[in-house]
């Protein structure tokens, strides 16, 4: 964003202010997904439901989470995008609540969404705040200081996670997000100034709500299809009333988005310099790290009988690399060439998947520790070039859009990944394969996603 004052000392203090309280919204997210990861394997053997339907734990969230994304960013540039992210942090507080005193499989469900739907603007309007706040000089530092607090609260999460899992039952894990939450409402509050231009409430008559619609409809299909036993009983990529859907919706989207005058996402933005292939890297990017979040708490309570409380440390370990490395990556993206950061981040994601689909049963845990901890150095490697390639020539006024769609993409990933690993497990259960060969098959298929990262990210001028 350019503003004269930007080099002033008042200027980079208010900056800093501003950085440092948009971790906390992060923070509750982070907490949220990682100690509900700890807690999965308890609260599966708990309703006794299969893997696939585990997966829907995780896609309740997950769906409204990435679906909603672009309509927080739209919004966040005619109403405030401060006012959105104190929003969001208010829905994610009273889902928190939900699933806290959840006593049913439904209620749980229903608390997922509602935290989905809080949490979805938190990360694309922090995005969009950070990038116009910093200057591209200064960019991808101030990126990785804040992606930084997703490892950084990992660390810690994910043991008092197993403690609480353990020792006191699967629900207590929310009170720490909750908590947050509300603290995190306060700071935001306080420390962010609110834009000075007044909302454009007009906005809301006019705006593109037929948009949302169809690309809600367009989501929800290809998830249903993709997942479709919980839903209609059907084998899963066989219902094609489902696949239909989704075809009819997606090109429905696409020419009403042409033909609207304000639409919800300008297609135009897919051509902006770098976007896409940024955008849709980061995507594949997201479905390796679900290999981390999503497979490997249940890997190591089927394939080592690992208690909760181990394998939150475990996945500590995780979390201290990736730190490490989102740091070092945020300084590199300043320097280096961001496609070679980009490429050499999702090369390493990818011989881990590949190094875990090999691996066998009968191993020490150390062959999985270290797994977790290479995929943290590639990860984090990559993680402020992608973001910061993205939004490298996005306009102010768009940044809100741009940061949802690329956000929205980026999560994506994750929502697919975890609905296709639960339907490979599930299948590999019911051909009677054991435990380790459907985990072998499931990171086989991640490694495919890597590969598609790679050619992705191959797109963009070698000069970024």
């Amino acid at each position: 964003m350019t503003n004269p004052e930007q080099n002033s000392a008042d200027y980079k203090l208010q900056s800093r202010a501003i950085l440092i309280a948009l971790l906390f919204p992060t923070m509750a997210i982070i907490l949220d997904g990682s100690m509900f990861g700890v807690a999965l394997p308890t609260i599966r053997d708990d309703f006794a439901i299969p893997p696939d339907t585990v997966a829907w734990l995780t896609i309740a969230f997950t769906l409204p989470f990435m679906m909603l994304m672009p309509l927080y960013g739209r919004l966040g540039d005619q109403l405030g995008k401060k006012r959105l992210v104190v929003l969001g942090v208010s829905i994610l507080c009273i889902g928190s609540f939900i699933v806290l005193t959840a006593n049913n499989l439904t209620m749980l469900f229903v608390g997922r969404v509602i935290q989905g739907i809080g949490s979805s603007g938190i990360s694309p309007l922090s995005l969009a705040i950070l990038s116009q706040r910093f200057s591209v000089e200064e960019r991808g530092n101030a990126l990785a200081t804040w992606n930084a607090v997703a490892p950084a609260t990992n660390i810690f999460a994910p043991s008092i996670a197993g403690f609480l899992t353990d020792n006191l039952g699967w629900r207590t894990i929310f009170l720490p997000v909750l908590l947050m939450g509300i603290f995190a409402y306060v700071i935001v509050q306080w420390k962010i100034p609110q834009a000075e231009n007044k909302p454009n409430w007009t906005l809301l008559k006019s705006f593109d709500w037929t948009g949302v619609l169809l690309l809600a409809g367009t989501i929800i299909f290809l998830v249903f299809y993709l997942s479709s036993r919980p839903i209609t009983g059907v084998e899963p990529f066989r219902d094609f009333r489902f696949f239909a859907g989704f075809i009819l919706f997606l090109i429905s989207f696409v020419i009403w988005e042409k033909r609207h005058p304000d639409p919800l996402i300008d297609l135009k933005i897919l051509r902006v310099d770098g976007f896409a292939p940024a955008s849709l890297g980061s995507g594949f990017r997201m479905a390796m790290m679900r290999g981390i979040s999503f497979l490997i708490p249940l890997y190591l309570a089927d394939v080592y009988d690992l208690s909760a409380l181990k394998t939150g440390l475990i996945i500590s370990v995780h979390s201290l690399s990736l730190l490490i490395f989102i740091r070092v990556g945020g300084r590199l993206a300043d320097e280096w060439p961001n496609r070679k950061l980009i490429i050499l981040g999702l090369a390493i994601q990818m011989a881990v998947m590949g190094y875990f689909a090999l691996l066998p049963a009968n191993l020490p845990l150390f062959s999985v520790v270290l797994g977790v901890i290479l995929h943290g150095l590639g990860a984090g490697l990559s993680l402020a070039a992608q973001h910061r390639t993205a939004l490298r020539n996005i306009a102010d006024d768009k940044t809100g859009l741009a940061a949802g769609v690329y956000s929205m993409t980026r999560f994506s990933g994750s929502m697919l990944a975890v609905s296709t690993a639960g339907v490979i497990l599930q299948s590999g259960q019911a051909m009677g394969f054991s435990d380790i060969v459907g985990y072998q098959l499931t990171y086989g298929f991640l490694v495919i996603a890597g590969g598609l990262g790679i050619l992705a990210t191959l797109q963009l001028r070698r000069n970024f």
